[in-house]
């Protein structure tokens, strides 16, 4: 006697995969592609994230800033420059991390959050250090003090010898004019200011090893954009909001895309285990 069985109905579809794997698959995509971003970002880029402080009080009797010839960054003037620093070995024996360049940060906003940024090119291998001194800091430290007076000499020098041109630490040799940064210049006649300001202070190490004696004897000056970025409500770098911007947009798009996508595939399961139900009933 053989045994009946009943007939296997069909095995219902499985509708959450269909709904959970697009979505998924987008967002590991973006994870992904933001990771590369951040890698390739990190190899060429320096940076340092400070606070504005407390606003001084800026005598316009000198000697001031405005002697000391130093390149200025401002978010009410300029947020970028394009130069070229000088470099050199490190060396152990005296403590040198390298050759130091300094910068003027001017109009800052007490209590807000900014960050510095050296890009350079990777065919220039090279070590920055960067760090932001409050103005006090500076007198009051012989090391960074002395320092300052070492760098604001020789750029004083460059600028007469060169009549004020593009000497090596100012702008390359044509620049454009909107990229000219503001320099510290004696103003007679200028009155008393308030303002919150820090001394940059960058250090450039050579970062390469050859046997070009040329090259290990004369260190070539670094290519570098110098950028001064806000930070919006102390959270999201300025420079960063069209990017996020973008990112987000994508991602709306995409996610309504995806539901449509869901749905559609949903609606094609349901319609094919109707199908087979029929035929089964037939």
């Amino acid at each position: 006697m053989k045994s009946s069985s009943a007939p296997l109905s069909p095995r219902a579809p499985n509708v959450d995969a269909p709904l959970i794997m697009p979505q998924l698959r987008g967002l590991l995509s973006l994870l992904l592609a933001a990771l590369v971003l951040a890698q390739q970002a990190a190899a060429n880029v320096e940076k340092t994230i400070f606070l504005g402080p407390q606003t001084i009080n800026v005598p316009q009797q000198g000697p001031t800033f405005d002697n000391l010839h130093l390149d200025v960054l401002s978010p009410a003037a300029d947020l970028a420059i394009r130069t070229r620093l000088q470099a050199e070995f490190p060396n152990s024996t005296s403590g040198s991390r390298g050759k130091a360049t300094w910068l003027l940060l001017d109009d800052l906003t007490p209590g807000q959050r900014y960050e510095v940024r050296v890009c350079w090119a990777a065919t220039q291998p090279t070590a920055f250090t960067l760090e932001a001194y409050e103005i006090p800091a500076v007198w009051n430290t012989p090391a960074l003090i002395s320092s300052l007076a070492e760098y604001s000499s020789s750029r004083i020098r460059e600028d007469e010898a060169a009549g004020d041109g593009n000497a090596v630490g100012s702008p390359d040799s044509k620049p454009k004019p909107n990229n000219k940064p503001r320099k510290t210049r004696p103003s007679p006649g200028s009155k008393e200011r308030h303002a919150s300001m820090l001394l940059l202070q960058i250090l450039a190490a050579a970062d390469y090893y050859t046997d070009n004696q040329t090259l290990m004897s004369n260190v070539a000056p670094v290519h570098v954009d110098i950028i001064l970025d806000p930070f919006i409500m102390n959270i999201l770098p300025q420079s960063l909001a069209p990017t996020v911007g973008y990112v987000l947009f994508i991602a709306t798009v995409f996610w309504f895309v995806a539901q449509r996508t869901a749905a559609w595939v949903q609606k094609l399961a349901v319609d094919g285990s109707r199908q087979l139900s029929s035929k089964k009933d037939q």
